[in-house]
């Protein structure tokens, strides 16, 4: 067959699949439906892999099955997506993840809980055998909410592959959208490459925001770029939506250089195990550093993201004393699409050679650095590029170690390097009570953690740049019972559960000896349990007791005593 024709027949199968999957499905939500974030949305050390359905910024709203199939996972967390429900498809090969939920339909509810009691702890992932929950397309199965790491009421929504996990852009199953909005660009950063090139003479980034005029349009770029040697580009932007104020992520991204295509990218699909690459997708310096999310059209060595078509892994070579034509192409899942035009004028100008480095550490080996009190080890295939690292320390009256600054930048890892902190004052009898925490440049401190080894503590890191130092944490976490003398009339009883430092690790609830289920989120610190009769013998004094342990070991117990 002519490969023209080939791709032709190709094509027209993935459209028709494509149909078939947006004929066969239905959307999750009842109400009409709008978008407050799609697929592939960068956040913080992680992409979006799903869609989020706004809810009319309340709960309760019905939540139903995009097609047949049956509850093939289901997940209780005080963090993360909550409570979550998870169908498989068998005649497409999906399954359909629906997070953020405030509460199950009945049968599975009580199914839950009956779990949750047998292995005595809220929080639990639970796999039914196939068939035991069977829905059918538009059965609701919950109810929408706001529970888990959810910043309002909405519904999280994933399609993913069944047999791999990966998530895949739900828009390419579900029926349309409207959207006529093209995306948004906001900004433009150029990167030499050290020792091979110079952006307007330097060897640091430039980056740049690009205004609108009164049209929206973005503007041309606020000043001129001179470049020699080799430099990679990056953009800043965001997608639109018709009638939201929402920004959303740029599905596609190309970048052309004299007409002549060098980078795309087509975030549709990955793996969880690699969705921390967002952090070489991105410039992540300056995202720690500023809270901006430039796109990086160049791809850094240790970077297996599947998005990517590029030349020369997009990085682009100014050899010629000319103007270089650039043109960027931001389209969205509808084919909406910015198309902007730059300039970069190549120049030749001196190449400073790669200044010296006290350490370095290479992308594909496993790297390690001692110092006086100080051990890092970084497992190959955490970082995803060299790096020349640096240590400092200082003197700390108020830790029981060195103050130490991990590397002077941010560099992240794809999983985490070990760090041993050597403590020069050892008091605590307890050695549970100590840990490592990092210390803020305001000062502020927040609890990592760690393992007493060796005259000091030892913990995993999942990045560079930050200061660390050991502290301690030796009290127990504070009980306080929420207006106990309306428990019986409430038929609930609610306790505030908090921690000065190392967060609560575990907790329990008891009447008369027997565990009872307290439910949690992590956006409050009320524990919550509601009177179940079917496991009460009411008609006598009942024993209340809850316990708690904190990261450090620190341990408290709270007892009360009501007649119901």
């Amino acid at each position: 067959m002519h490969p023209f024709k080939l791709q032709l027949v190709l094509f027209l199968f993935s459209c028709n699949t494509l149909l078939s999957y947006s004929q066969q499905y239905r959307n999750p939500v009842t109400i009409s439906p709008a978008l407050s974030a799609n697929f592939g949305e960068l956040r913080n050390n992680h992409f979006h892999s799903g869609i989020d359905f706004k809810t009319q910024q309340v709960v309760d709203k019905p939540i139903v099955a995009i097609g047949d199939g049956y509850v093939s996972r289901i997940s209780v967390s005080p963090g993360g997506y909550g409570l979550a429900l998870y169908v498989d498809h068998p005649s497409t090969g999906h399954t359909s993840v629906y997070g953020h939920l405030n509460s199950f339909s009945k049968e599975i509810d009580e199914w839950v809980k009956e779990q949750q009691y047998q292995l005595e702890r809220f929080s639990v992932t639970l796999y039914p055998e196939p068939g035991l929950l069977p829905v059918k397309k538009g059965e609701q199965i919950a109810l929408s909410g706001n529970t888990g790491g959810s910043g309002g009421p909405h519904l999280h929504f994933e399609i993913r592959d069944t047999q791999t996990e990966e998530p895949m852009d739900a828009l390419e199953f579900l029926p349309d959208i409207p959207d006529t909005r093209k995306p948004d660009l906001q900004g433009i950063a150029f990167y030499p490459v050290t020792g091979k090139g110079v952006v307007n003479g330097s060897i640091n980034p430039v980056r740049l925001n690009i205004g609108k005029d009164k049209a929206g349009n973005p503007l041309s770029l606020p000043r001129e770029i001179e470049a020699w040697g080799r430099i990679g580009v990056g953009v800043k932007g965001y997608d639109r939506m018709d009638g939201q104020n929402n920004i959303y992520g740029v599905k596609h991204i190309r970048l052309f250089v004299d007409d002549r295509q060098v980078f795309s990218s087509t975030v549709d699909r990955y793996s969880f195990a690699d969705t921390r690459m967002l952090n070489t997708f991105v410039d992540f310096e300056d995202w720690r550093k500023r809270k901006s999310f430039f796109m990086k059209s160049f791809i850094e060595p240790g970077n297996r993201l599947p998005f990517y078509e590029t030349e020369n892994s997009g990085y682009i070579d100014i050899n010629e004393e000319r103007p270089y034509r650039f043109r960027y192409e931001l389209e969205d899942h509808y084919g909406n699409r910015l198309i902007y035009h730059f300039t970069v004028q190549g120049k030749p100008r001196p190449i400073p050679e790669r200044p010296e480095c006290g350490h370095w550490m290479a992308w594909n080996l496993y790297n390690t650095y001692m110092d006086t009190g100080f051990q890092l080890q970084i497992p190959k295939g955490n970082l995803y590029d060299d790096i020349c690292f640096s240590h400092s320390s200082t003197r700390s009256l108020n830790h029981y170690s060195n103050l130490h600054r991990v590397n002077d930048s941010p560099v992240p890892l794809h999983d985490r390097a070990n760090i041993w902190i050597g403590m020069h004052t050892d008091t605590l009898q307890n050695k549970q009570n100590y840990g490592i925490v990092k210390v803020s440049d305001n000062g502020s401190e927040s609890w990592v953690g760690g393992e007493y080894v060796r005259g000091g503590i030892s913990v995993g890191i999942r990045e560079l740049g930050d200061r660390y130092a050991i502290s301690a944490d030796t009290i127990a976490p504070v009980i306080t019972p929420v207006e106990p003398t309306s428990w019986v009339s409430q038929k609930r009883i609610r306790i505030r559960l908090t921690d000065n430092k190392s967060g609560i690790a575990s907790f329990r609830g008891e009447i008369n000896g027997e565990y009872v289920l307290f439910t949690h989120d992590v956006k409050s610190s009320v524990y919550t349990y509601r009177f179940d009769d079917s496991r009460l013998t009411r008609g006598q004094e009942q024993v209340f007791t809850f316990t708690t342990v904190d990261g450090a070991g620190n341990s408290n117990e709270y007892q009360y005593s009501f007649y119901y």
